[in-house]
């Protein structure tokens, strides 16, 4: 079997990380588990978060007999019950890897829930993601000018939207440039503007939703505004105070 035929993807490996800890797995899961684990950073935390799980409840779960009435509602159950009473005897002690199991299995489930992240985290990753290329490739704009009537047309044929482009220099936030980007399997508008020493990336693009209020999120050391305002998404994203970013995206949705 080649390498790709035993590859393994990010879903696939989160979805056997619990059955790899309880030696389920049959050796080529196994090793694919493995390969991946041992490329992907995202998913080695989560398996060792599991593991940690894991030692957790077994240091810490109670335990408890189960009821003589429920050990033989269960063997009486069985099919093979009157040729196996003499496990009986054991009920107790199989009882407490029952319920062990099932505390593993609810605690692996929360926290392979908590890892994955929501629909709005994994945009902020995107877009926070792109803010960052920005500023390590030197790729802030495809058109670097403070001219509106230059950016805007620049954008012509290139979208399916029409973004409103505006220079807020009076207010100390001038416009320096636009580019394309990519976020969320959209072409997007980014508008680049300056407030002393600090970028701002301001994101654009066509919106379902309801206009909404400012949403403020810190990630990473970075500050984002996100709010939805006449059918467009926008997204600002700084390194500036969250007081002076907030002060932007106020202006930017008051203003269009």
């Amino acid at each position: 079997m080649n390498h790709e035929e035993n590859a393994m993807d990010c879903e696939e490996c989160r979805a056997h990380l619990s059955a790899d800890l309880d030696r389920e797995l049959d050796d080529r899961k196994t090793q694919a588990l493995q390969n991946h684990l041992a490329g992907c950073v995202n998913c080695r935390q989560a398996y060792t978060a599991l593991q940690g799980l894991s030692a957790h409840i077994r240091a810490h779960a109670p335990y408890r007999d189960a009821p003589a009435y429920l050990a033989a509602r269960v063997m009486d159950s069985l099919p093979i019950a009157q040729q196996t009473k003499q496990r009986a005897a054991h009920w107790n002690a199989w009882s407490m890897g029952t319920v062990f199991a099932s505390l593993l299995a609810l605690g692996v489930s929360v926290s392979l829930y908590l890892a994955i992240p929501t629909p709005q985290q994994q945009l902020a990753n995107e877009v926070l993601a792109s803010h960052v290329r920005s500023l390590q490739v030197d790729h802030l704009s495809d058109v670097a000018s403070s001219d509106r009537h230059i950016i805007k047309p620049w954008f012509n044929g290139k979208l399916d939207f029409s973004p409103q482009v505006v220079d807020y220099t009076t207010e100390g936030f001038p416009l320096i440039g636009g580019r394309l980007d990519y976020i969320n399997q959209k072409n997007v508008v980014v508008l680049v503007y300056r407030h002393r020493l600090h970028t701002i990336n301001l994101f654009i693009w066509p919106s379902a939703a309801k206009d909404s209020g400012l949403h403020k999120l810190d990630q990473r050391g970075y500050h984002m505004v996100t709010w939805v305002a006449g059918g467009m998404n926008y997204w600002a994203v700084s390194d500036l105070r969250q007081l002076d970013l907030a002060a932007f995206a106020q202006l930017v949705r008051t203003r269009g």
